[in-house]
């Protein structure tokens, strides 16, 4: 038996496909030969390609629900199907849940949960009217998985979308499979408002199992998974990325506990 993606004639929307984490899962998917629609409020500096492929944009604020059905319409319309969504579109700038404002947070969550909901709502619709269904892909964080200080309505919200997709997956199926992606952190072309500098991103790195950030590419190809038939039995699932996780921070307290009672034992010697 052959292993196979198996998408060269599936119609993809990736939300928020134009830069950082959503242009690579966007050139994943081409890359496997899907014919790749990516949506944002504003292009990319450069049109998405892999050789001679390249992803149709669509300009679409996902929090607007005439501008998704919009999208939805405009898609079914031109390709006669819309096959698979990877609910990529999201983020949260640093805020203390303090100083933040009743409208930032309401904006954190309208962005990084209800806007995936809508979307995935209007796709549903129509995977169920398809013969072959569909999928749909939410990516999600870490931060809905732990303390998220600074993105505390961030991470309430992407607590939301792994929740929700385990009602989806129960509601939509058998026709549409729904799953999410548990990403830890990427580094992107943005890695230095979150990291700081490359000092900053291999001291990051340090904390990871695997001893990097994921790439891009990472995600884009656990999300090209999860809509292949290789996961035709996977619905209602949370694939986490990251890693390996997180080191314990009691690990570190121990050893920088260890090296003190060390060096002091060795100067005792001395003296």
């Amino acid at each position: 038996m052959t292993l196979s993606l198996a998408l060269d004639d599936s119609v993809v929307l990736v939300t928020g496909g134009v830069r950082g984490v959503g242009a690579g899962i966007s050139r994943v998917f081409l890359e496997a030969g899907a014919t790749v629609v990516v949506c944002a409020r504003r292009p990319g500096q450069a049109e998405l390609a892999v050789g001679d492929r390249v992803a149709d944009f669509v300009s679409c604020d996902v929090r607007d629900e005439a501008a998704v059905h919009d999208l939805i319409a405009r898609i079914v319309d031109r390709y006669g199907r819309l096959d698979a969504v990877v609910n990529n579109a999201g983020g949260a700038p640093f805020a203390l849940a303090a100083d933040a404002s009743p409208n930032f947070h309401r904006k954190i969550v309208e962005l990084n949960m209800l806007a995936p909901l809508l979307v995935s709502q209007q796709a549903n619709e129509v995977m169920q009217a398809q013969p072959q269904g569909g999928s749909i892909v939410m990516v999600s964080s870490v931060s809905g998985h732990r303390p998220s200080p600074g993105t505390a309505a961030y991470g309430a919200a992407k607590a939301g979308v792994d929740s929700l997709v385990g009602s989806l997956a129960v509601e939509w199926a058998p026709k549409v499979r729904v799953n999410s992606i548990v990403v830890g952190p990427v580094e992107t072309e943005q890695s230095h408002l979150h990291y700081g500098d490359a000092a900053g991103l291999a001291a990051v790195a340090q904390t990871i199992p695997l001893r990097r950030l994921a790439t891009p590419q990472d995600v884009g190809q656990c999300a090209a998974f999860l809509t292949s038939e290789l996961a035709g039995y996977v619905s209602g699932s949370t694939l986490t990325v990251h890693g390996g996780g997180e080191r314990p921070a009691f690990l570190g307290a121990v050893e920088q506990a260890a090296a003190q009672n060390s060096s002091n034992n060795t100067t005792g010697v001395g003296n």
